[in-house]
């Protein structure tokens, strides 16, 4: 049974009684709800168990994007995992909760090179550093002598700053414990036991005089 809409003033009125469903129809079934909609509308085919009737919507419900055609406006499913709400079939503009937003897409975690911007769930260019450098020399107190063990620092650049000021960086220096490869420092002070040989030695000599 299909039931044609009147037009009354301004607008389309379905002629099936004060039935919820017919709202917004050009043409609508007592069993299966809107079949047309006005021209402005969307047409979404609402699925209740077993049951299926269609919808008169002015925008599409989430996980669904507006498709306008000449014959007739519709609701098309979005066919991207874990998107909320989408621009058309293939490129989502809102993730559900828990996922990032890139490029269309919704992931857990951003993509290497991307950082995550929590306030928008969106991922955004990160900053990129370039490579270490060689391990420096092993110092300790800024002499590379007299200790036995120091340390050694390797840096490496920030080669892309990120798309906001609130994305750290990765770190840009590290340090690591390492042996120092001269001991003692050239001229440094005697130690104790050549001074007692020293001392031992003149004392011999001015026996032996």
């Amino acid at each position: 049974m299909i039931l044609k809409c009147n037009f009354s003033s301004s607008y389309f009125v379905a002629s099936y009684g004060s039935n919820p469903i017919c709202k917004g129809c050009l043409s609508c079934s007592k069993d299966n709800g809107c079949i047309r909609c006005q021209h402005k509308l969307f047409f979404f085919l609402r699925r209740e168990g077993m049951r299926q009737y269609g919808e008169c919507l002015h925008s599409c419900p989430s996980g669904y994007y507006g498709l306008r055609t000449p014959d007739m406006n519709r609701c098309s499913r979005c066919r991207i995992e874990n998107c909320d709400s989408c621009f058309s079939r293939d490129f989502c503009t809102k993730c559900k909760a828990g996922f990032y937003s890139h490029r269309g897409r919704c992931f857990r975690g951003c993509p290497p090179g991307f950082a995550a911007l929590e306030e928008l769930m969106e991922c955004v260019e990160g900053c990129e550093v370039g490579q270490w450098s060689e391990w420096g020399i092993c110092s300790r107190n800024n002499k590379t002598c007299g200790f036995k063990w120091g340390l050694e620092t390797r840096t490496r650049q920030i080669v892309k700053k990120p798309a906001k000021d609130t994305i750290p960086c990765p770190t840009i220096a590290e340090s690591r414990r390492c042996k120092m490869a001269v001991r003692h420092c050239p001229g440094g002070k005697p130690r104790a036991c050549h001074k007692n040989l020293y001392e031992h030695s003149l004392t011999e000599i001015l026996v032996l005089t």
